[in-house]
């Protein structure tokens, strides 16, 4: 049989010192830790001679991705699970045993709800089963009983219990790099329903415009480009409008925005170009200027050759043939 303790990080040694006795007797302890994300990392180090000694079974549960706030040590030890949203279906269930729960639910009140009203309630809690019983428990407590002594919860009592609809979003976390993800990635795949829908869910949960509208104006270049340059212009317009304008009429000028981004043909060359030169100059050795392209607007820059033999293009109808990079390579394929 195996003893299970809740850590409470002030106590975390003398839980660890019980869980080493019960081992000697042959007894494993179940140590778990809510909001785990919170330890700092000398605790999980402290955590981890236990856990390597079999001393404890650690159970850890947090909001956040543990990728992010657990160290390497820890995580090498542990089985990651991610918990999905409930379905509607399996909120409806949880609210209608609720109904019928004397002991931990509202059983001991006389109450008819339609289905309709449950229906809405587990909509409207977007898979938090949290929430869906706490706006079912304000929407039976809020509502008077009738002459024949029900408490009727309708649909429109279950609107004012759950005002606004719930929505997961954590503008520091996965929600929001998950979300601009899905944005990014619908206007790149030229899918402006996609893309107009997870831009009103950004919005619908407190996104800041102005991030919304700076990675507009970014896919406008990265993944439009010179297939259509007046995408950038008009995602930069819009970023502009967003701040002079603000919310709630920034929605509209971002939809067009993204939405014109999304239907615009695609091109990365630019991008592609300015990553391969990067990487070049990066790994390989620089290359010397050319002294025919160097700058001769100073005291005795001539003297050293410099812009000497230089062809200036317009002198031959815009273009004229000659060297401007030592090593020939192929950067810009439009």
């Amino acid at each position: 049989m195996a003893k299970c303790f809740h850590l409470k990080f002030r106590r975390n040694k003398k839980k660890l010192g019980v869980a080493r006795q019960h081992i000697k007797r042959g007894e494993k302890t179940i140590l778990f830790i809510d909001e785990i994300h919170r330890l700092n990392r000398l605790s999980q180090d402290a955590l981890l001679p236990d856990i390597e000694e079999r001393n404890i079974i650690l159970i850890g549960a947090t909001t956040e991705n543990p990728f992010f706030y657990l160290n390497s040590a820890l995580l090498s030890r542990s089985q990651v699970f991610e918990l999905k949203p409930l379905s509607e279906d399996e909120i409806m269930e949880l609210l209608k045993r609720a109904l019928k729960d004397s002991e931990r639910g509202l059983g001991n009140f006389n109450i008819k709800a339609t289905e309709s009203a449950l229906r809405y309630i587990a909509k409207a809690s977007d898979g938090d089963a949290r929430k869906a019983l706490s706006a079912l428990e304000i929407a039976v407590l809020t509502t008077s009983m009738n002459s024949d002594g029900l408490i009727i919860v309708d649909e429109k009592i279950a609107e004012e219990s759950i005002q606004k609809k719930h929505i997961v979003y954590d503008r520091a976390g996965d929600q929001h790099y998950d979300t601009i993800s899905a944005f990014i990635k619908s206007m790149r795949g030229s899918d402006p329903d996609a893309t107009v829908y997870w831009l009103a869910k950004m919005l619908y949960a407190g996104e800041d415009p102005r991030f919304i509208a700076r990675r507009i104006v970014i896919a406008a270049s990265e993944d439009v480009g010179n297939a259509d340059p007046m995408a950038l212009l008009i995602a930069l317009s819009a970023a502009q409008a967003v701040e002079f304008v603000g919310m709630p009429e920034a929605r509209i000028i971002l939809a067009q925005a993204a939405i014109y981004v999304a239907n615009a043909p695609k091109s990365n060359a630019c991008y592609r170009a300015i990553e391969e030169a990067l990487a070049d100059v990066k790994k390989d050795r620089t290359l010397s200027i050319p002294d025919h392209l160097k700058d001769s607007h100073y005291p005795g820059a001539k003297k050293l050759g410099h812009a000497k033999g230089y062809k200036y293009p317009h002198d031959y109808g815009g273009y004229v043939e000659q060297e401007y990079m030592p090593k020939k390579k192929k950067y810009y394929n439009p």
